[in-house]
């Protein structure tokens, strides 16, 4: 596959020539796709661990999640893309190797979230604010990661007029190769005629996404409408800018696109419990129980130590000095204070039984002077 790409926007009147290579290491190539799909990755979470409090999350826990879903991502978004590609790899080596492009993201999506949510449950991360986090975070991912399909003049549409219109040796190349497939799915296009930039319209939807959902972060009304509004938001733009691409993963012999059945049923699902969740919270103000760092001393100090609340809508700067304070407290919990466990009582001090034997003589006293004689 050709690394050197002369990209025109005739419509724009812009030019640029790529390279997909950003660096080498001897024989090794460092491709722009992986660079671009790592700072998308790093800003998501720079952006989760940054607002983890917020959300009741403890963030030094978040990190194995975030690792763990992660690495399920790229192997689930990969084992969609190889097990629906309209070919066959040479060694099993071509298919481990993402370089060249080729992960499905709706295969990513589901292994984050399968396997980051099984990790929080192992790490006592409470779920459904978690989820709401990601949701965010794998906008700016998606958003920025989509950059790397332009660095190889992949993922992109069917012919357009449009003045944006995208036309490459990458993009000529590919549709020439694909005229009887792209027949047999009903699609018509003409090689040397700019496409629509698909990956551009998808980093632009996403983008705008996480502004959306961040402006509205403090307004939600039930912890994981977030990650349903995600889901409703990337659902309705995948399955529009699916159908415009000419390089869709098909189910089976059919012509159904995957990410557009996917997109269609969570849509469905998440408008369905959208609706659902805030018909049920109307009136209400979701409460956060702030991140206990020593999740062991919490146990052992039992009822001396309580989680403190705050509402949703309340600051980040609150929720950071919340955690903290309330973190401090359970620092210097002093747990050694228990009570003493009941057993024989104590003799009373001699100066306690004192009085009361002094009294009972001085009645007797009394008795003797008042008896007749």
């Amino acid at each position: 596959m050709d690394t050197i790409f002369h990209v025109e926007f005739s419509g724009l009147g812009l030019e640029f020539t790529l390279n997909r290579v950003a660096f080498s290491i001897g024989d090794f190539n460092v491709y722009w796709y992986g660079i671009l799909i790592a700072a998308g990755l790093l800003l998501a979470m720079a952006f989760a661990f940054h607002y983890a409090p917020d959300f009741g999350i403890n963030a030094d826990r978040l990190v194995d999640v975030v690792a763990i879903g992660t690495v399920m991502a790229i192997i689930c978004a990969r084992i969609a893309y190889v097990a629906m590609a309209p070919f066959e790899y040479e060694s099993f080596w071509e298919m481990l190797d993402i370089r060249e492009g080729g992960i499905a993201i709706y295969g990513g999506i589901i292994g984050a979230f399968v396997f980051g949510g099984l990790a929080a449950l192992w790490r006592k991360i409470p779920l459904r604010p978690l989820f709401d986090v990601v949701g965010m975070g794998f906008f700016i991912g998606q958003g920025i990661g989509r950059w790397g399909n332009f660095m190889n003049q992949e993922a992109f549409g069917c012919n357009t007029t449009l003045p944006w219109g995208m036309y490459s040796e990458g993009t000529y190349r590919y549709l020439t190769n694909m005229q009887q497939t792209l027949a047999a799915q009903g699609v018509t296009v003409d090689p040397t005629l700019p496409v629509h930039p698909t990956f551009l319209y998808e980093s632009l939807w996403c983008l705008f996404g996480f502004l959306v959902l961040f402006l509205y972060m403090k307004h939600r009304r039930f912890h994981g409408q977030l990650f349903l509004m995600y889901l409703l938001w990337y659902g309705l733009g995948r399955y529009w800018i699916e159908g415009l691409r000419t390089d869709s993963l098909l189910i089976g012999n059919t012509n159904l696109r995957f990410s557009q059945v996917v997109a269609l049923l969570t849509v469905a699902a998440s408008l369905v419990l959208l609706v659902y969740g805030l018909r049920k919270s109307r009136g209400h103000t979701p409460m956060v129980a702030l991140a206990v760092d020593d999740l062991k001393k919490q146990q052992e100090a039992g009822d001396r130590f309580t989680v403190d609340t705050l509402p949703a809508n309340v600051s980040h700067k609150e929720f950071v000095a919340a955690t903290a304070a309330m973190n401090l407290r359970l620092k210097e919990l002093d747990l050694s204070a228990a009570e003493e466990p009941a057993g024989e009582p104590a003799e009373k001090p001699e100066e306690e039984t004192a009085p009361a034997e002094e009294s009972a003589a001085e009645e007797m006293q009394a008795d003797e002077q008042t008896k007749p004689e």
